[in-house]
């Protein structure tokens, strides 16, 4: 292959291939006697790589690096590593498809963009215009963008948000937003909270207790007094009986 047909076929310019030379990143291949670059399917590959590898953010001198590694590996083990590559980018573009069409298919503003899981959730639990409830809404697409343990625990809650009591928890809290914090429905509400939490959601919490440092503050300052000592309550009790 000459150059304009190498670089065709791998999505890169030769303009870019000429700077691969230049850099010592890709040696340059032996020239037929008319004076062109004959490139091979081992050079078309190792272009593939580059581009792969640079897209994904590599620098230059970290793709040198990534590619040293490669050294003395058999052709086909490279192209199999480049077509289980290629399987997980279709599989990711699958995905983020299907997200996108469930979001197509919503309502203006109605949820925004969360996984398969969170929306599965979210589409089980009862309408009420409860701004406790909208603020737990956030806190789950919160965990949904960067829980890694978050779709096991959204399918847990699945039976808790479903149960219409929960309104009811989710209308007292409301009611104690100008109470002070030392309201004597503050206790029976905290314990009726962590009563409704399913068992199982205690061992899929991580030991650490997931809470990232400076999050319960920030959280609970989006309380009023009362509100923040149920939620407070709720908090403390939750991570102790997880760790337990």
């Amino acid at each position: 292959m000459r150059i304009g047909e190498i670089a065709a076929l791998v999505g890169l310019t030769t303009r870019a291939i000429r700077h691969y030379h230049h850099v010592g990143l890709l040696p340059e291949p032996e020239r037929r006697p008319n004076g062109y670059r004959a490139y091979n399917v081992r050079d078309a590959v190792l272009l593939a790589r580059v581009r792969r590898l640079t897209e994904l953010g590599l620098s230059l001198d970290e793709v040198r690096d990534a590619l040293a590694e490669d050294a003395g590996r058999e052709l086909t083990e490279i192209l199999e590593e480049l077509d289980a590559d290629l399987a997980r980018q279709e599989a990711d573009i699958r995905e983020r498809r299907c997200r996108l069409g469930a979001l197509l298919a919503e309502p203006p503003g109605a949820t925004g963009p969360v996984s398969p899981a969170l929306a599965a959730l979210l589409a089980q639990a009862p309408r009420t215009d409860s701004p406790s409830a909208a603020k737990d809404r956030e806190y789950l697409t919160l965990m949904d963008a960067t829980s890694s343990g978050s779709q096991e625990i959204f399918a847990l809650l699945g039976t808790l948000v479903a149960d219409p009591a929960v309104v009811e928890l989710y209308e007292r809290l409301d009611a104690l937003a100008e109470a002070p914090a030392d309201d004597p429905r503050i206790a029976p509400l905290a314990a009726d909270l962590m009563a409704a939490v399913p068992e199982e959601l205690f061992a899929a919490i991580p030991e650490d207790g997931a809470v990232v440092t400076g999050f319960k503050e920030a959280l609970l300052a989006e309380y009023t007094p009362a509100q923040a000592e149920v939620v407070g309550r709720l908090m403390d009790a939750f991570m102790e009986r997880g760790r337990g």
